[in-house]
């Protein structure tokens, strides 16, 4: 700071041309003081402006990176929707597909026993007691013929074995 005190008391005219000196020195360090902080200032406003921009981009970047996302996870969780509905679907057909099989399956053992019990007639139970001569052999006879086609059996027909216990009741009557 200008002490004009000091320029006022002055004594000779060296003194205050040294003052006039300095003070002409001084103008200028603070000119160039202030052009470099002019400058400094226009750096530091430049730099604040680029930070500026560099984040706006970035926060830009930000915005469109998190909507990506969030568009990638709505598509991924309409994917695992169609996926999961694809399974129940799947599981829903084979299901069906095992209900069809086994229907099918006792819907052909059905025709299986109708075809058979159609051939079973008369003629094929008279095979069965073919070569029982006396009541010793078609009691025999009758028995094995039972225990095999016994209902509680595996292979056992309820029908086949009424029409073997009516063939064994007509022969012992005979």
């Amino acid at each position: 700071m200008i002490d004009w005190d000091e320029i006022s008391k002055a004594k000779s005219t060296d003194e205050l041309r040294d003052i006039k000196l300095w003070l002409f020195q001084e103008n200028i360090r603070l000119e160039n003081e202030k052009r470099e902080l002019a400058l400094s200032q226009e750096k530091f406003v430049n730099e604040r402006v680029r930070l500026r921009q560099e984040l706006d981009e970035l926060n830009r970047k930000t915005l469109l990176e998190r909507k990506r996302l969030k568009e990638e996870n709505i598509f991924f969780e309409k994917k695992m929707a169609i996926l999961q509905d694809g399974f129940k679907h799947l599981d829903e057909d084979r299901r069906s597909l095992e209900q069809q099989k086994k229907a099918l399956a006792a819907e052909k053992l059905s025709v299986a026993k109708q075809e058979w019990h159609g051939q079973a007639s008369e003629e094929a139970i008279r095979l069965l007691f073919r070569g029982t001569n006396n009541a010793l052999t078609l009691r025999k006879r009758y028995r094995d013929l039972v225990k095999i086609f016994h209902p509680d059996n595996l292979c056992g027909d309820e029908e086949l074995v009424q029409m073997i216990n009516r063939e064994y009741l007509r022969r012992k009557g005979d």
